[in-house]
């Protein structure tokens, strides 16, 4: 997800992606501790756009 896109939306959208997102991240866990995991990379992209989301959140709220 790209931060021009995120800049467009509401803050409900970022609130339902945001929980979407830390969602996908439990579920990437549990697939990787069961050996289920087929594309690692997925980790890294995830945690990174939770971080965009909180941070231009962030500086909305200020």
């Amino acid at each position: 997800m790209k931060k021009k896109e995120i800049k467009k939306m509401t803050e409900s959208e970022m609130l339902k992606n945001l929980e979407s997102f830390k969602k996908d991240l439990f579920n990437l866990r549990f697939q990787k501790n069961n050996g289920q995991l087929k594309n690692p990379a997925k980790f890294k992209e995830t945690r990174k756009n939770i971080a965009r989301l909180n941070t231009i959140m962030k500086g909305k709220n200020a």
